[in-house]
């Protein structure tokens, strides 16, 4: 195994020996064996006459240079090595693929009977022999030809003709204007319901809309439809970016890897992304859809119009992509809370990839399997990356930036530096340090303290920064970071932010290991909020007393800052506490902590859905994440235990809202999740309590909609409430038939914090809606066992790590990919105690010892391992 796989290095790009202009594509569908004829025009680049293209799991039928035979080519592993070529030609290859039998979901496969594609990363060299790589941008034609119970035959950019075959199938071409890489072609067929709406862009030009939805399914895809109309309005208010084809189409489908995929005019969707009903879906899955439909719409231009020149720059879409979206839903809805959540995920498993040994920098590198790149440091934090650019430069430069990058590269393979480049000069902003986010890995720490001299008026802070070492890196440089922070006088007024009798920016530059600023004319001793906004992906570590923590949940003006002060007052006694737990003392939490959550629970300034977030605590793994070695039992009380302290101290005030918070109608405007996050929020407490299991059960028999059906299960659920198995059985009875609803109760099933969890996983992987060839029904029952049941995964016999591994060698076989998803809970084995690290690693070694190790998992096997 070791001595096949090559890592491939991001220092050792070369430019591609030739390119291709055009390339006609034609498809005779078959479910076993579907027949490809690929008509590339090549042109060669750099003076040699071989010409090598990749290509996996197919049957090579012919190859024709300039249309006559050519049998200068030999088949090696995974390449065609094409000889004695002229220096431009036409090449004909046609080869025969099995949909059927490719359960990776990579290339061309079946979905409940219908065709699809899925082509990033290097997917499409499963279709035909060619230049699989970003770099090479192509004008596609395609031809679909397939029996006529596929009525929809549906490619990239405009359909421009269609007919009947002599032998009567239908058959239909399309031609994409605009050159792209192989990795956005796509194809889909079959037999769907369609929604149709358009969109007049902001030069008066009518876009035709479609949404392809499995047959009855019709009236899930308005909101996405809505969402679609909503995000081509936003990109040209907030962007000044336009569509540029005649249609837009979007199909959803059962079986896909990822969430969805941005090829050029069609797009395909995870049907989880695209349906939505009240019955069906709940505000988190609306909120969801809305993001991953503005998400893969926004690639039209960053990520389609300019792409990769490479996949290690793979966060130059990606990453931007997802600023973009998260600015989306913040304008949309709420900017606090969706802030929230998103530095919730930077907090939690973002960190906790940072410190593992899959460390890697925004832009990698060097890696073995693409697929493998798709990470949260790759999107999540590479979307901090750029939200710190437009902290630097403000709103007006960066979109001067924007403007720039477009000019220089549309319709290009850009990099990193060339988006970076281009925000510098459009800005005259210095980002020289700055770019080193893009090639440093790992978490940055800042250790803040501050002094307030009465005499001369003065506040002080002194900040060091400091990047532990990581597994793919030793030595780190100090970073630019932007650090936000306001200062507030004892009655919440902000103080201006003055030196050398000047006003300054309220966002620090911080550039070197240690730095200090001296602020003047505070008059009195000032409480500082820090990284207001979360203006850095960093950890910040300042010695807060708990009045100003307090004073801060009540005074501060930005909202994020408000959240931030709660988490980290919880966060004090999260830690005290479980210090205490491993002393084998109780849990103690002060009346004043408990005032403070009180206090915001009965703010009438606050919107609902801010409460509700105020109100979370910080979940299992993101508490892991403070400490080097993870006491899984010590956390797991502790959370528990302070949970229960809340809804016992809180229980009239949470009674009395969860109360008042009733609502008759059921509608997706955003204040009305706000009131229903907030109810949720509340029965989630009340539900460890003596009036739970009432609650929970009149809530569950009237609720009117998902998200409170789903919000009475839940709570059910984790407060292991008697009538959780009624519940369960009845949600099962009534939704067996729906793998989509069906996802929500697996996924319940796999965070059941039960001691005999893993027997009711396994009886769940016997449910008729469950099979391990779909990957949302694997995400749902599995990946939240791994990922979100650490009590029940980590238990002391090693019983959770060895129902890991077996899943683990079953899918490497069927879907690797999915494998590669999965594994990532047990290669942070290092983190835990003797025990648990020796049964952990007792997995890894036997997955590395199989024959047949899938390249996904052995790149990750072995870094954990070697590490």
């Amino acid at each position: 195994m070791a001595s096949t796989l090559q890592a491939k290095y991001r220092k050792d790009y070369q430019s591609p020996s030739h390119t291709i202009t055009d390339i006609n594509l034609t498809f005779d569908l078959h479910e076993s064996q579907t027949r490809v004829v690929a008509i590339s025009q090549v042109k060669q680049l750099q003076q040699t006459n071989q010409l090598i293209l990749d290509g996996e799991n197919m049957e090579l039928v012919s190859v024709q240079v300039n249309q006559q035979p050519w049998s200068h080519y030999q088949v090696v592993d995974t390449t065609l090595e094409l000889n004695d070529l002229p220096a431009e030609f036409e090449l004909q290859i046609e080869t025969l693929i099995n949909p059927a039998e490719n359960t990776a979901l990579e290339g061309l496969y079946l979905s409940d009977g219908a065709f699809c594609t899925q082509c990033e990363a290097e997917g499409f060299r499963r279709i035909t022999y060619y230049l699989d790589r970003p770099d090479v941008l192509a004008r596609y034609t395609t031809t679909i030809i397939a029996p006529q119970n596929y009525p929809y035959l549906l490619s990239n950019g405009n359909k421009v003709e269609e007919g009947v075959t002599e032998d009567g199938k239908s058959w239909v071409r399309w031609e994409d204007p605009h050159p792209k890489p192989s990795y956005l072609f796509a194809l889909v067929a079959g037999d769907f319901d369609v929604l149709r709406d358009s969109y007049q862009t902001v030069s008066g030009r009518n876009v035709a809309l479609e949404i392809f939805v499995d047959k009855g399914n019709l009236d899930r895809a308005h909101h996405a439809m809505r969402s679609l109309i909503n995000a081509m309005k936003w990109d040209e208010q907030r962007f000044g970016l336009e569509y540029d084809l005649d249609i837009y189409m979007v199909v959803a489908v059962d079986f896909f890897n990822m969430g969805a995929m941005e090829n050029k005019g069609l797009n395909v969707f995870n049907s989880k992304f695209v349906l939505a009903n009240d019955q069906t879906a709940t505000d988190n899955d609306y909120l969801g859809i809305e993001a991953v439909i503005g998400h893969e719409y926004f690639h039209n231009w960053t990520g389609n119009r300019v792409t990769c020149r490479d996949w290690f720059q793979l966060s130059l879409k990606e990453g931007l992509t997802v600023f973009r979206d998260q600015e989306f839903s913040s304008d949309l809805g709420s900017r606090a809370v969706n802030r929230i959540h998103n530095v919730r995920i930077i907090r939690g498993p973002q960190f906790a990839e940072d410190a593992s040994p899959m460390s890697h920098p925004i832009r990698p590198e060097k890696v073995i399997e693409m697929n493998n790149f798709y990470t949260l440091t790759v999107y999540e934090k590479g979307s901090e990356v750029i939200r710190m650019i437009h902290t630097l430069l403000g709103e007006s430069n960066f979109q001067k930036g924007m403007k720039l990058y477009f000019e220089r590269h549309d319709g290009t393979a850009a990099t990193c530096e060339d988006f970076v480049s281009a925000m510098e000069d459009a800005s005259g902003v210095d980002l020289k340090q700055f770019r080193l986010w893009y090639s440093q890995s790992g978490t940055p720490e800042l250790r803040v303290s501050s002094v307030y001299h009465e005499a001369d008026k003065t506040f002080t802070l002194s900040v060091r920064q400091h990047t532990a070492s990581t597994a793919d890196q030793k030595e780190k440089q100090a970073l630019h970071i932007p650090l936000g922070i306001e200062i507030y006088d004892q009655q919440g007024n902000i103080i201006e932010l003055q030196c050398n009798g000047k006003a300054v920016s309220d966002v620090l530059d911080i550039t070197e290991t240690e730095q200090s600023f001296v602020f003047e004319s505070v008059t009195s001793q000032p409480i500082v909020s820090l990284l207001r906004d979360f203006s850095a992906p960093v950890k910040l570590v300042y010695d807060y007393r708990d009045e100003e923590l307090a004073f801060l949940m009540v005074h501060a003006k930005n909202e994020f800052a408000r959240w931030d002060a709660g988490q980290m007052l919880i966060g004090k006694y999260i830690r005290s506490n479980i210090e205490r737990v491993q002393q084998e003392q109780s849990v103690e939490l002060p009346e004043s902590v408990i005032d403070a959550f009180r206090g915001v629970l009965l703010d009438p300034s606050l919107e609902h859905a801010f409460i509700a977030e105020m109100l979370a605590l910080p979940n299992h793994n993101e508490v892991s994440g403070w400490f080097d070695s993870v006491d899984v039992d010590a956390i797991e009380s502790v959370l528990h235990s302070i949970k229960i302290s809340l809804g016992q101290e809180l229980q009239d005030e949470f009674s009395a809202l969860y109360h008042s918070l009733k609502q008759d109608e059921y509608t997706i405007e955003h204040p009305a999740i706000g009131q229903r996050s907030l109810r949720n929020t509340c029965l989630s407490y009340l539900a460890l309590t003596e009036q739970g299991e009432s609650l929970v059960q009149a809530q569950y028999q009237n609720a009117n909609n998902m998200t409170d059906t789903m919000a009475a299960m839940s709570a059910a659920n984790q407060a292991e409430l008697t009538c959780r198995e009624t519940l369960m059985d009845d949600y099962s009875a009534k939704w067996k038939h729906d793998g989509l609803v069906m996802d929500k109760w697996f996924a319940l099933q796999g965070t059941n914090p039960a001691k005999d969890t893993l027997t009711v996983i396994q009886n769940a992987m016997n449910h008729e809606a469950f099979t391990l060839k779909n990957p949302n029904r694997i995400r749902s029952l599995i990946g939240s066992f791994l990922n979100q049941n650490p009590a029940r995964f980590h238990d002391k016999s090693g019983a959770g790590y060895r129902f890991a591994g077996e899943i683990l060698q079953k899918l490497n076989a069927t879907n690797p990919q999915v494998a590669s998803r999965l594994v990532d809970p047990l290669l942070k084995y290092k983190r835990y105690d003797e025990t648990r690290q020796k049964l952990m690693k007792q997995e890894l070694e036997a997955l590395l010892n199989m024959d047949d190790l899938a390249k996904d998992l052995y790149e990750k096997v072995t870094k954990a391992l070697e590490a």
